[in-house]
């Protein structure tokens, strides 16, 4: 069963959807989002923050975030129930903040 974390403002994705967290640093990730935005399939869930996170979706969907990847990735893995730990992503986010 899928499970839902939350992105940030009260903003809800599904984990079973998600194919990457990436930064949006990068020039190729920075077109890809521009690209995302043009076709009408990026989702801006920063609440006009500052993007802090890229999450590509199954359906080639681009959702935004205000939250840091870390900090998503860390909620994902504690969604899913995997058996990783997410002290050492919790501990990588607060750094990085």
């Amino acid at each position: 069963m899928d499970k839902l974390i939350h992105i940030g403002f009260g903003n809800i994705v599904n984990t079973g959807k998600i194919i990457a967290i990436v930064s949006p640093d990068s020039a190729p990730v920075k077109r890809m989002v521009q690209k995302a935005k043009e076709e009408g399939m990026a989702i801006d869930a920063t609440q006009g923050r500052k993007t802090k996170a890229v999450l590509v979706m199954e359906n080639s969907q681009i959702v935004l975030s205000a939250l840091l990847p870390e900090t998503i990735a860390g909620r994902a893995q504690a969604a899913s129930g995997d058996g990783m730990g997410t002290d050492k992503m919790d501990a990588v986010a607060e750094t990085d903040e």
